[in-house]
């Protein structure tokens, strides 16, 4: 269990100003964290590989192909509002 000293050691170097009753209630909170973290210590993972996901995946990238780009004036035709050759939108937030 942590002591009262160490969250308050913890909280000065985080820059944080507690009283006493967050104190008390950090203690109790961190404590608990703790302990559950000695309970996953506990568990038997020898022989298991660390993984970054549950299912193995291979890349799933494409290949980048070159094709043929659209004229402007053909997508432009699919806008609302256009100008300069570009899309034209509203403003958002001033």
């Amino acid at each position: 269990m942590l002591s009262k000293q160490q969250v308050e050691h913890v909280a000065k170097l985080a820059r944080l100003s507690l009283t006493e009753d967050e104190v008390e209630l950090y203690t109790k909170q961190l404590s608990k964290i703790l302990d559950y973290i000695d309970q996953l210590n506990e568990v038997n993972t020898k022989g298991i590989e660390p993984m970054t996901q549950p299912i193995p995946t291979v890349n799933v990238m494409r290949e980048d192909i070159v094709k043929k780009q659209f004229d402007r004036s053909e997508v432009l035709r699919n806008a609302p509002y256009e100008e300069y050759g570009f899309f034209r939108v509203p403003k958002i937030g001033e």
